[in-house]
């Protein structure tokens, strides 16, 4: 995809995929008319408190997105608030308090669905300009919607018996929500400033609801992106994981590189935005390649980390990128430059590491392998070690191929994806087979070990690769006779047996 289509796709007004509906306060009560919302109600009319739901579970009700998780903002106490509800409901709800930040949480089942009710007494908060966390006070359901990140999340319904379902939108929320667009309720480089995490929420709603962000907005965005550096990574990798799932996950990344945070938190992947050119040949923006690639992983599988992978596949040409005057620019072993860079930015980020990075990693290292056999004639031995080095990764690591393929020579596209299919198939029938067995040589490093008196060594490495690279390549069966006959040819070469 070029970089004139993804600029399109963003500049395209009222271009959200959410459907969108309006509702009166009569028919938001109507939505509302819930056992669960009418024992919130009657909790808070018996303390003589004000409360509203507020926040994503009102967006959703419009966006017609159906969610369990409610959000709760009492004008007084919400543990209060809370408790009374625990009471209410029984011994079947669980209540948590959190004293120290004026929260409670309430989990039960009801009907056969489970709810969880989270307690927020209305507050204002003030920040430092080094901190994210605020210094709260006592405030009104204005100063509550003030502090919300943005005018669709600012929304809230009534609770109380007498104002049932009536909206309290003071920023215009219904309205933005219609037009698809991310807008803050205060002074965007307010709201940024304070809470800099805001700036990646932005993005990552932008991206999942398929909105716009609204000018000024985006202008703050720009401003204040090294108010990011303030983030914790686990922070910052929640919302990347979260844009990375999404749909369109390139959307989210095209913003965060045109607003300078990506440079911040992921400048790896920020470098690969550049076309360069010598003697009028030019490389491909492997930036927009990358996230062509991401979105055709999207469209395959849920799989985050396989999408992580495709995020990463490219990572390793910035610094592997060369200038040949007889070829061109070359990115030789960008697969293994970018596979020892995915540690680095997985500990960066507080990625976990663990099997998942070494998935990542491995996805990385071997992307080029199958595009490799399919650009030749597909031979068994070149898919038994594909095989043999992917393992039980495999179909990922052909799906990420797949995705890979993003020439607009259509002929050339086509012969790719032709000679894929062969190798699924010729993969397929390995598998049929029990690979495990066909491709692991039946003569061990033990058993070599112990019939040339060797301790673990070099010569015990050599051996057992000579093997396996016999049986890989398909020059004899993987059966003990053949294997014993190459053995001892390979142990005279190496002087372990006398003549």
């Amino acid at each position: 995809m070029s970089v004139f289509l993804f600029f399109s796709y963003l500049c395209t007004p009222n271009h959200s995929d959410n459907c969108m509906k309006l509702y009166s306060d009569e028919e938001l009560a109507q939505i509302l008319d819930q056992d669960i919302f009418h024992q919130i109600s009657e909790a808070a009319d018996g303390l003589g408190l004000e409360c509203y739901v507020v926040g994503g579970y009102v967006r959703d009700i419009f966006l017609e997105r159906p969610s369990n998780d409610i959000d709760v903002v009492v004008v007084g106490s919400g543990i209060s608030v809370a408790e009374e509800l625990k009471r209410k409901v029984g011994r079947k709800a669980h209540l948590s308090v959190f004293k120290n930040f004026g929260t409670a949480q309430v989990k039960f089942r009801q009907k056969g669905v489970e709810y969880e009710v989270e307690f927020v007494g209305a507050r204002k908060e003030s920040y430092s300009h080094d901190s994210r966390k605020p210094i709260v006070e006592d405030g009104t359901l204005e100063d509550d919607q003030n502090r919300r990140d943005f005018t669709i999340n600012a929304m809230a319904i009534c609770l109380n018996k007498n104002r049932f379902g009536e909206l309290v939108d003071p920023f215009n929320g219904l309205a933005d929500l219609e037009d698809g667009i991310i807008a803050t309720p205060l002074e965007p480089g307010i709201t940024f400033s304070d809470d800099p995490l805001r700036m990646m929420r932005c993005i990552r709603f932008a991206t999942q609801l398929n909105f716009l962000i609204e000018d000024e907005t985006f202008e703050a965005l720009e401003r204040m992106a090294d108010r990011i550096k303030i983030v914790s990574g686990e922070r910052i990798k929640d919302e990347l994981n979260k844009i990375i799932l999404s749909n369109v996950p390139s959307k989210g990344f095209v913003e965060l590189q045109r607003s300078g945070l990506l440079n911040i938190i992921l400048p790896e992947l920020a470098a690969l935005d550049i076309v360069e050119q010598k003697n009028g040949r030019a490389h491909k923006n492997n930036f927009y390649h990358t996230l062509e690639v991401l979105d055709n992983v999207a469209r395959q599988s849920d799989n985050l980390w396989l999408r992580w992978a495709a995020l990463m596949h490219d990572i390793g040409k910035t610094k592997s990128k060369r200038w040949d005057p007889a070829i061109g620019w070359t990115f030789h072993n960008h697969n293994l430059t970018g596979a020892k860079m995915v540690p680095q930015i997985f500990r960066r980020l507080m990625l976990p590491m663990d099997a998942k990075m070494k998935y990542v990693q491995k996805l990385v290292e071997l992307h080029m392998r199958p595009i490799a056999i399919a650009d030749e004639e597909v031979t068994d031995s070149a898919v038994r070690r594909l095989l043999n080095d992917a393992g039980e990764d495999i179909d990922d690591l052909m799906t990420l191929c797949e995705a890979d393929i993003t020439s607009k020579n259509e002929v050339r596209k086509k012969l790719f994806l032709e000679n894929f299919r062969m190798v699924r198939e010729k993969l397929a029938d390995l598998q049929e087979k029990d690979y495990v067995r066909l491709l692991q040589p039946v003569i061990d490093g033990n058993e070599i070990m112990e019939m040339f008196g060797l301790k673990p060594s070099r010569e015990v490495g050599v051996l057992k690769q000579y093997l396996k690279d016999a049986v890989l390549d398909n020059k004899v069966e993987n059966e003990r006779e053949p294997l014993m006959a190459l053995l001892m040819e390979k142990a005279k070469q190496m002087g372990l047996v006398k003549e």
